[in-house]
């Protein structure tokens, strides 16, 4: 069968079972959107931006588990999804990018709209491609699949020339089945290190599960879980693992790392094994090295050979994938029981009230509104969170039980992300109710998507924090500058006129007594609906550890001065 190579693309997307992809159209690829007629069961999402295009991919991949597709032009479309590509791939998110690129006579020749967009994101992608042959559409197509979702995830960029969409050529399916980079597929764990790691867990007094979000990937849930309760040992989470284990479980610690729990990072320091699962030691969870679980031996199972020893030496590196290794091992796993430890770290805790926050004291505080959110949904929605100190709050107080129930980016940290990430995930998933979490700084970078939002007829509840500030950067400045708010005051637009000019309706919350009732609205109202919360200007999160130091020397809520409750205790 002869076909164009756009009808070539589209037929491809077709059989790797895409039936969503974002996008922006432009002269590079004018070919592959008439193309796109010819096949009306495709639904393409019309974005404002290709950066939002991009992040509408990534929410619609971390929310259904598939591949997430976006098409962009050549040039500046192809250079505004940067951010979205680095984003994906530092979540480990399966995402394939198509862009269009000038014909293949012009390449290198400073054409209109041309790019080395594939020398731009080499670093930022698991894979990429140049194609510039129609016949090599279908190979380099299914085998960009292959990589972006196999192994550990990735985002994948196919570039493919104006001259490659318009020719016609033999469609081939079947004789062009993905078989290069075979890095990619889960090697076997090595059964020498197997046999060092059940010595290091027969041998622990005070063991702690570090869980990660390759627990989520690998569908490892119920096998960390049986590992857990067998050897009675605690979890502590990841940001991009919350939700992967269940915050109401008995032996889950709640998060780690910068602003997790004093007392779960007090009990990571004073571990003897560390079991990390799928996660990657990131500066933010570890602190300073030199002083990281300094009495712990540590058994990492990870399946991208560059992730061990990269940051943390290991003491049983096991190379594979999460759930097969912890098949292996959990038969030949004995049961213990650590109630002491268990004793110990609960005894850590000791007094702290981590909720004196949510209690009244006359002004908004941004927590009251995530736990207020959390209760009246009964922390079943599906949460899109932007970055910064509402990230943090949403860890800290909305408690999720189920699986990707948090999607945000962590290793980018991208503001901007929460708005067209929640529109990806809506149409990934039309049951579930989904709720952004946006500061009013983040929230500014892609609003333009609510326009997307409407055009596309989809229920997403948006919640506003505004302080008025770009509150994380303003909180280190207060800490570590001397509250010198160099470029960090913010003035904002009226959020509820601004949602108005696109057709959605909003209310704007300034107290605690009234923040029930505004989310019982939004909720109740057929369409989208924005909600700004005017909340108190300077709260900052707690507690903290600052950049560089050791994750044991925490600032923490016992240490708020009177006048500042409601805001540290």
């Amino acid at each position: 069968m002869e076909m164009s190579g756009a009808h070539i693309i589209w037929e491809c997307l077709t059989r790797e079972g895409v039936s969503t992809v974002f996008g922006y159209p432009g002269g590079a690829v004018l070919n592959l959107y008439d193309a796109l007629l010819d096949f009306p069961a495709m639904h393409h999402v019309l974005a404002r931006h290709e950066q939002g295009a991009c992040h509408m991919a990534d929410g619609y991949a971390r929310a259904s588990g598939q591949v997430g597709v976006v098409i962009a032009t050549s040039g500046p479309g192809a250079t505004n999804l940067v951010t979205g590509l680095a984003t994906a791939m530092l979540d480990s998110v399966p995402l394939v990018a198509i862009t269009g690129q000038v014909r293949s006579q012009l390449i290198g020749t400073d054409a209109f709209q041309e790019v080395d967009v594939t020398g731009i994101t080499l670093p930022i992608t698991k894979h990429n491609y140049l194609v510039q042959r129609a016949e090599d559409i279908v190979p380099v197509l299914r085998e960009a699949f292959a990589l972006a979702a196999t192994g550990r995830p990735g985002a994948v960029l196919v570039d493919i020339t104006t001259d490659a969409q318009k020719a016609k050529t033999e469609f081939d399916w079947e004789g062009h089945v993905p078989h290069r980079h075979l890095r990619h597929l889960p090697p076997r764990p090595d059964p020498g290190q197997l046999q060092q790691a059940l010595k290091l867990i027969k041998a622990a007094k005070r063991p702690i599960i570090l869980a990660g979000r390759g627990i989520d990937l690998s569908g490892a849930r119920q096998e960390v879980l049986a590992f857990a309760e067998k050897t009675s040992t605690p979890i502590a989470m990841t940001l991009l693992a919350l939700g992967v284990i269940p915050a109401s479980h008995r032996l889950n610690l709640g998060m780690m790392g910068m602003h997790g729990e004093a007392w779960t990072n007090q009990a990571i320091q004073e571990s003897d094994l560390l079991l990390a699962f799928g996660m990657r030691f990131d500066d933010r969870v570890t602190g300073d090295l030199k002083t990281y679980a300094p009495h712990a031996k540590k058994i990492h199972i990870e399946i991208d050979a560059s992730e061990i020893h990269k940051n943390v030496k290991v003491d049983a590196p096991i190379l594979g994938d999460l759930r097969e290794t912890l098949r292996v091992l959990l038969p030949q796993v004995k049961t213990k029981d650590h109630s002491d430890w268990l004793e110990h770290v609960a005894a850590l805790r000791g007094n702290v009230n981590a909720d004196a926050i949510l209690e009244d004291h006359g002004s908004l505080q941004a927590p009251q509104v995530i736990h207020e959110l959390w209760k009246g949904t009964d922390g079943k929605a599906t949460v899109v969170t932007d970055v910064g100190q509402h990230q943090m709050w949403e860890a800290q107080y909305y408690k999720h039980d189920e699986q990707k129930s948090l999607i945000t980016s962590g290793g980018l940290g991208t503001m901007g992300f929460a708005l067209p990430a929640a529109i990806g995930a809506k149409l990934a998933c039309p049951e579930k109710e989904v709720w952004v979490i946006a500061g009013d700084g983040g929230f500014q970078m892609n609003m333009q998507e609510l326009m997307t939002l409407v055009q596309e007829g989809i229920k997403v509840n948006i919640a506003i924090i505004n302080n008025g500030y770009l509150g994380m950067v303003r909180q280190w400045q207060e800490l570590f500058y001397k509250s010198r708010y160099a470029a960090t005051p913010m003035l904002n637009p009226d959020f509820v006129k601004l949602a108005a000019a696109f057709g959605i309706p909003g209310r704007v919350v300034t107290a605690r007594s009234e923040v029930a009732d505004a989310i019982t609205e939004a909720r109740g109202t057929k369409g989208p609906f924005l909600l700004e919360f005017q909340v108190e200007q300077e709260t900052s999160v707690y507690p903290m550890v600052p950049a560089g130091a050791s994750l044991h020397n925490m600032l923490r809520r016992e240490t708020a001065e009177p006048a500042q409750i409601g805001t540290r205790t």
